[in-house]
């Protein structure tokens, strides 16, 4: 893997961002801690307040989870109440409010508990997106979602201040896909495990230009390394990573992918550009545009979700992919659900080889993680 020499990992970007955020909190900022991509940040924005997303992407904290949660549960549910309950979590310490979102059963009833430690709105999303009911019932919940943040951080929320939130939220957007495009050219000028953790510890900048500006700057270095340095050369094999959020396996998955000769170049996951593809469109009512952007996202809560295969097929061509490795978190149930039709879907329809894996926070399966990957890779190359 070629990194900058001042790259910063996710987990450093994370640590420095500890006192940003408490500087900014002695500053008389308020804070709302998030953990989907569901959850609208415009509304956020438009309170004059800072979204930050919560600790839950490490082993830390699930023994302590696992106290009150069943030892059967996802990883990131166990992380995120452990590392809450603990007090471990500086950004969850620094909250004002907590605004979830019911992406899932276990993190619903999950809210309830956290909910006991910090105040906490949970927006209920439809389970499916078909029909004017799922699109007036998802409106509503950003009214109620706005009028919560209104009474608990004392803000108010205007249409004026709210349509700028979303015009500068689009900016933000567009940079994220700046970057991820990257892995469009071949050869990539970056690692996607780089890719990937830059796009991710942005969000602990706090500051919507310096995201911006961060993004973009990288971007352009990238964009003229492929110019001169790289462009006509030969490739390695390129992979899309597909499923569950990749933060927490990020080391054993991506950095091993890479270090086994192949190049993460696209990212269909919730880590990914999945919510970044579509705008908030800036001449509706801001309430709806909200609504129907987010409702647009392609996660497996959704049911039917047709649009992932829309998504799969164009990034399957876009990034001129090799082969798809789809990461499911243990008792992930709608990923491990729909990883079947992924695979149907790659393997017949495209015709191309996918991997499979399931795996948790821990390093217990990282040797038959590394042989599964390795013999993939292998079978890439030999194509």
């Amino acid at each position: 893997m070629n990194l900058p020499e001042n790259f910063e990992e996710y987990s450093e970007a994370r640590r420095n961002g500890f006192i940003r955020m408490k500087e900014l909190k002695e500053s008389g900022k308020q804070v709302v801690g998030i953990f989907c991509t569901y959850t609208p940040d415009e509304l956020i924005m438009a309170a004059d307040a800072i979204s930050v997303g919560l600790c839950g992407s490490s082993e830390e904290g699930i023994l302590e989870a696992e106290k009150h949660l069943p030892k059967n549960l996802c990883p990131l549910i166990k992380a995120s109440y452990g590392l809450a309950v603990s007090d471990t979590c500086p950004y969850f310490y620094f909250s004002d409010l907590i605004l979830a979102e019911t992406t899932c059963d276990g993190k619903k009833k999950m809210y309830e508990l956290m909910g006991k430690i910090k105040p906490t709105h949970v927006m209920h999303l439809p389970p499916g997106r078909e029909g004017a009911a799922s699109l007036e019932s998802w409106e509503g919940e950003m009214h109620r979602a706005a009028e919560v943040i209104s009474r608990q951080l004392k803000a108010e929320i205007t249409e004026e201040k709210l349509r700028k939130a979303i015009r500068q939220k689009n900016r933000e957007r567009k940079a994220m896909l700046r970057l991820y495009e990257i892995g469009k050219l071949k050869p990539c000028p970056a690692s996607g495990y780089e890719l990937s953790s830059l796009a991710e510890s942005v969000q602990f900048l706090f500051s919507s230009e310096e995201k911006i500006q961060t993004l973009e700057n990288r971007a352009a270095e990238l964009e003229t390394r492929y110019e001169t340095e790289l462009k006509g050369t030969s490739s390695r094999p390129r992979i899309l990573i597909t499923g569950c959020p990749i933060n927490g396996v990020r080391e054993k998955i991506i950095k091993q992918i890479e270090l086994m000769g192949a190049d993460v170049v696209a990212f269909d996951s919730c880590s990914g550009p999945r919510a970044q593809m579509d705008l908030v469109d800036e001449t509706l009512d801001p309430y709806r545009a909200l609504a129907e952007k987010y409702l647009r996202i392609n996660c497996s809560v959704m049911s039917p979700n047709p649009g992932r295969f829309e998504t799969l097929d164009s990034m399957v061509a876009e990034y001129q992919i090799d082969g798809v490795v789809e990461i499911v978190l243990q008792a992930c149930h709608t990923f491990a659900i729909e990883a079947n039709l992924v695979k149907s879907f790659i393997t017949q329809e495209k015709d191309l080889p996918y991997l499979c894996i399931e795996t948790d926070y821990s390093q217990s399966d990282s040797g038959q993680i590394n042989t599964r990957l390795a013999a993939f890779i292998e079978l890439l190359e030999t194509k």
